[in-house]
């Protein structure tokens, strides 16, 4: 059967398989230690689970609004205005079926064939592909270690072409945990509203920042660049809900309705039950947030500290979200069992088969020379694995 040129070219999702791959062999009795999974391994809170439960007792187990429930798309709203003293409108909102879906909506209202699309590197292994399902071009501007794995206002502009139609930012970072100051954002905003460019600002980690860091969304920075800009976020994360399946968007009028009408001839509504345990999690107690915001700082530092005392590594310290990305590529050129690592590929084979831990490759991220390891397990977890990867990289030659 002959498929579809998008789907013959279309790449399953690197960080998916890794963790299929880990949990296959897991169910053959193989001790495996994954670092694949960007998931938090808390549970859902009890409070939130509780309404869910509720909801299904009161017999809410039907469709709903194609874009959310209004009860929903409040909570939203009054989030957004607490946190960050951003003001929208419920028909500025619209609940998707995850994080993941809503992006998938707004690149395809937004995007034609021939737009491009800046994304910064290292950037979550899904954007690109979402540009090429609508036709668009997606186009990299390369960061690295030594910037902070941060984009600048001086190379957005020296990326920008006649065709640019967005500009896809993504903070704090998946993979790096990187974030951006107010002042650095602003900077970038100012070269993006100069050049017309609508921003899609991904902030599905806002939550999930270490070290007093500040999380400033780009739409509070003025009106005008609230106006062309969509911000993304979610309950995946910051609840412990990514199972739930519930993300949203907030941004103009016509984006968002455009948005419904797709949605509504694709997945329809987001689970009823799960809308109603997202406005518990949005309104209810944020303690837990905070707590587990806490032990992921924990292990951030444990983490980062011993992968820094591994001779040949490097560990960028992030300052969010639950990954760290490490530089692997002076292993290079070493080999085992007469295999040559050659690549961030090859050296998590590498580690998968000797050290049996499982780890993203850096260059789905579009960085060569980094993997990605996350740190949303247990502690035991972390220096079971983390001991393991030490020991394996004494026996390379």
């Amino acid at each position: 059967m002959k498929l579809a040129r998008r789907a013959e070219k279309l790449r399953p999702s690197a960080t998916l398989a890794i963790t299929a791959k880990a949990n296959s062999l897991r169910a053959q009795g193989i001790d495996i230690v994954s670092f694949g999974a960007g998931e938090p391994d808390f549970d859902t809170p009890e409070n939130i689970k509780e309404k869910a439960i509720e909801a299904i007792r009161d017999g809410f187990t039907k469709y709903t609004a194609v874009g959310g429930i209004d009860e929903l798309k409040q909570a939203i709203v009054d989030r957004l205005h607490t946190d960050y003293g951003l003001l929208y409108s419920k028909d500025q909102v619209t609940v998707s079926c995850g994080a993941k879906h809503t992006l998938y909506n707004i690149s395809q209202v937004l995007l034609d064939n021939g737009d491009e699309v800046i994304i910064p590197a290292p950037y979550w292994v899904t954007y690109p592909e979402q540009v090429y399902l609508a036709g668009a071009k997606p186009v990299t501007i390369p960061t690295t270690e030594a910037d902070g794995f941060k984009t600048t206002a001086e190379r957005l502009k020296g990326t920008i072409t006649p065709n640019t139609k967005a500009l896809i930012l993504n903070y704090p970072s998946n993979p790096t945990g990187a974030t951006y100051t107010e002042g650095e954002l602003r900077e970038i905003a100012e070269v993006a509203m100069d050049s017309g460019l609508l921003i899609i600002s991904d902030e599905i980690y806002d939550k999930t920042i270490y070290d007093g860091t500040v999380h400033t969304p780009v739409a509070s920075l003025s009106d005008e660049i609230k106006k062309s800009t969509i911000l993304v976020n979610g309950v995946s994360k910051t609840y412990s809900m990514t199972g739930w399946r519930i993300g949203y968007a907030a941004g103009p009028p016509e984006v968002i309705s455009a948005m419904n009408k797709l949605q509504g001839q694709c997945t329809s509504n987001p689970t009823s039950l799960s809308q109603k345990a997202a406005i518990e999690a949005l309104n209810g107690n944020q303690d837990t947030v905070g707590r587990m915001v806490g032990e992921f700082e924990k292990r951030k530092n444990y983490i980062v500290e011993k992968l820094n005392s591994i001779q040949g590594l490097t560990c960028f310290y992030p300052q969010g979200a639950f990954y760290v990305f490490p530089n692997v590529s002076r292993f290079f050129g070493k080999s085992y069992h007469g295999k040559k690592i050659s690549n961030s590929v090859d050296f998590t084979g590498f580690l998968l088969e000797e050290a049996k831990v499982a780890v993203v490759p850096g260059i789905e991220f579009g960085a060569e020379g980094y993997v990605r390891i996350s740190y949303a397990t247990s502690m035991k977890e972390i220096v079971k694995g983390t001991d393991r990867i030490e020991e394996a990289l004494k026996n390379l030659s």
